[in-house]
């Protein structure tokens, strides 16, 4: 297997920005991973705010334990949500990594190409 097509596939399905480090580009693996684990903290926050509310909810007695309750409720909270920062740093997290993978491939088929010095 070439090594653009290992760099792509380890960046596409391990971690934006791992496939560049496979590369021996660290500088540009390190924006991608930072940029992605950004993007991740945003998204884990917003969840986790969430479930915290929802679990509060439960305590007080507002929402009845049931699955269908909890379903309603997680579906309530998450409508509406175009312009929070969640739904946003989801599209920046997709972009990056798309755009990591077909850097690392466009990187990866730079390095196999010979340089001819005359």
């Amino acid at each position: 297997m070439h090594k653009a097509t290992k760099a792509a596939l380890i960046s596409a399905l391990v971690f934006p920005g791992c496939g560049h480090f496979y590369l021996k580009s660290k500088l540009r693996g390190a924006v991608f991973t930072l940029f992605s684990v950004g993007c991740l903290y945003v998204l884990l926050t917003y969840a986790v705010q969430i479930a915290n509310d929802i679990s509060e909810r439960i305590v007080s007695g507002d929402i009845p334990l049931n699955v269908n309750s909890l379903m309603a409720e997680i579906s309530s909270q998450l409508n509406g949500s175009a312009g929070d920062p969640a739904h946003i740093a989801t599209i920046l997290l997709l972009i990056c990594w798309g755009v990591a993978i077909i850097d690392s491939f466009i990187l990866g088929r730079k390095l196999m190409v010979p340089v001819i010095s005359h």
